[in-house]
């Protein structure tokens, strides 16, 4: 079987932009619930509004991919799971180590998407002594003294580091000098890696903080909105029996 380390994905060999390749995991996704379905053709309009996305991007993404669709019949969905899969380089075996076996990383050994995607969770390692032998999601968690040897061992070429804050860029130094070229960093920090090196950061808290702008701009149009109401009405409106403006005033 392939592994992470002899294959690597075509995208950037064939030139397909960086905003492209964010978005087909979403049309992968759509895909997929509709190849559960058993659904064999979609419209670029229906598959965009699963994805998210507007339908003429969509027909741009694909033509990256050389896949244009029949008009009036739409496209193939087995053969764009397909299409999609190889161009993400889902169609091999990806093994994946995970440094930091705390609550979330735990919760992550116990994902059960990463082998229906074309991953594998080869190892699980923690730095405290107490964890190491103890089996979590049925894998016994290693000691990181041994972080060199189960990347070379494994082929991994993919480090997930769950780790706190304080102990990331030492993990992440670790990794890339034992041959790891990518990394999920779901640690609150920045990282800071070599040319050739990918990092993803996922922090919850950021997406929360962002979420949290959104409500209060909300909250204060709704605001805005009100007194713009109530500066409107003249002075001498008459009240209604709690003090407030009629909905509807008198004629």
């Amino acid at each position: 079987m392939a592994t992470g380390r002899t294959h690597r994905p075509a995208t950037r060999s064939r030139g397909i932009p960086e905003a492209t390749v964010a978005r087909l995991p979403l049309y992968l996704r759509a895909l997929t619930a509709l190849s559960e379905r058993s659904v064999p053709t979609v419209s670029s309009e229906e598959l965009a509004a699963a994805a998210g996305v507007n339908s003429a991007k969509l027909r741009k993404d694909f033509s990256y991919l050389g896949s244009y669709g029949t008009r009036g019949v739409g496209y193939d969905v087995e053969y764009l799971v397909y299409q999609i899969s190889r161009e993400l380089g889902l169609t091999q075996d990806w093994p994946v180590v995970i440094v930091g076996i705390g609550n979330l990383g735990a919760a992550l050994a116990n994902y059960g998407g990463f082998a229906s995607r074309g991953f594998r969770v080869a190892a699980l390692i923690d730095a405290d002594p107490a964890m190491a032998g103890k089996p979590v999601a049925g894998i016994p968690v290693q000691h990181t003294d041994d972080l060199e040897k189960i990347i070379k061992d494994n082929g991994v070429s993919i480090g997930v580091i769950a780790t706190p804050a304080g102990a990331a860029q030492q993990v992440c130094d670790r990794l890339v000098g034992a041959g790891v070229t990518s990394i999920l960093n779901f640690a609150p920090t920045v990282l800071s890696v070599p040319d050739g090196v990918d990092v993803r950061k996922v922090d919850l808290s950021i997406e929360l903080q962002i979420l949290a702008f959104h409500e209060q701009r909300k909250a204060g149009e709704e605001t805005a909105g009100e007194e713009a109401v109530t500066a409107s009405v003249p002075k001498n409106t008459p009240k209604g029996p709690d003090g407030d403006v009629p909905v509807v005033m008198p004629a």
